[in-house]
């Protein structure tokens, strides 16, 4: 039951994100999804079920990695992500990236506390089992707590 609430809880999300602002990275055969929201946009019973705390101060990187190619067109594929957010003032934090597993949805999620009007870089690392090679990104977002 528990998954059935987040798959759609999540792909509406990262749906909107990337049809919002086009939160997507592309190498190879791979495409990676990724947005992020404050943790209070999940429904209580999404978060109780994969333990993440709702709270306006809380937030919540959501990644996907997806094989785009002649024979596995929208494949989902596991990776080894990892992600750090640094704020303007050069703080880092470590975000604890952990994957949840649905029939033929995979994903990475990891949350972090956030302040308003708080801008946080992130920096991104995915590579597809199977690689030899990690592709990275960055990407900046600002958060409102209010």
């Amino acid at each position: 039951m528990r998954n059935r609430l987040l798959v759609p809880s999540l792909l509406l999300l990262c749906v909107s994100a990337i049809g919002h602002a086009g939160q997507a990275e592309t190498f190879g055969p791979y495409a990676v999804h990724y947005n992020t929201f404050n943790t209070n946009l999940l429904t209580p019973d999404v978060a109780r079920a994969y333990s993440i705390q709702r709270s306006a101060s809380r937030a919540l990187l959501n990644i996907a990695v997806i094989r785009h190619d002649d024979e596995t067109m929208g494949t989902p594929v596991r990776a080894r992500v990892s992600a750090t957010a640094t704020n303007l003032a050069g703080q880092r934090r470590d975000l604890n990236m952990r994957e949840i597993r649905d029939q033929d949805a995979i994903y990475y999620i990891g949350s972090f506390g956030i302040s308003n009007e708080e801008t946080l870089n992130f920096r991104i690392s995915v590579q597809p089992l199977g690689q030899t090679e990690a592709h990275e990104f960055s990407f900046r977002q600002q958060f409102y707590t209010r």
